[in-house]
């Protein structure tokens, strides 16, 4: 089952840095931006996490957590999260299926050879588990700017806390 805007998400269950296991039970009652890139380590993505490690605060004032997921190991995961610093925890889908059910597995072309890899995405999910936007084949340049901007106008939407 694929990921629909104004939709519940599908269950899910996923091993994360810092012994974390995230789930849809775990994400209810929070704002969260889960943000899906290629791989540890290479220049986009090292920026990309970079940006999210920088305007994390404002992230977290805005009510939003941030999860990075992509195919890497715990392992890398840990390593490239220690050497960048990075506030979040990073999900490990070694077997991609966060990546199918959010459908960020893409054919490529690269050294002009056909590769399976992850189409760089950012989705917003709100505290009822309803995918609220997303951003597909993104660009990395001003895209952290722009979720933070619809994050703060998603908590305005949201109705008050009793």
């Amino acid at each position: 089952m694929a990921v629909v805007v104004s939709k519940t998400i599908p269950e899910f269950e996923a091993q994360a840095t810092g012994g974390a296991l995230i789930n849809n039970e775990a994400l209810i009652g929070q704002t969260v931006v889960l943000y899906f890139y290629p791989k540890d380590n290479t220049p986009g993505c090292t920026t990309e996490a970079m940006q999210f490690r920088d305007k994390y605060a404002d992230f977290v004032k805005a009510g939003a957590v941030v999860y990075g997921v992509s195919r890497d190991n715990l392992k890398s995961h840990d390593s490239f999260k220690e050497k960048l610093e990075l506030p979040f925890e990073l999900i490990a889908d070694t077997e991609e299926k966060m990546c199918h059910m959010f459908g960020v597995v893409k054919n490529k072309i690269m050294y002009g050879k056909k590769v399976k890899g992850i189409d760089r995405s950012t989705f917003l999910i709100g505290p009822d588990g309803t995918l609220a936007q997303e951003w597909r084949g993104i660009k990395v340049a001003g895209h952290v700017d722009e979720v933070l901007k619809a994050v703060k106008g998603f908590k305005k939407k949201l109705p008050a806390a009793a």
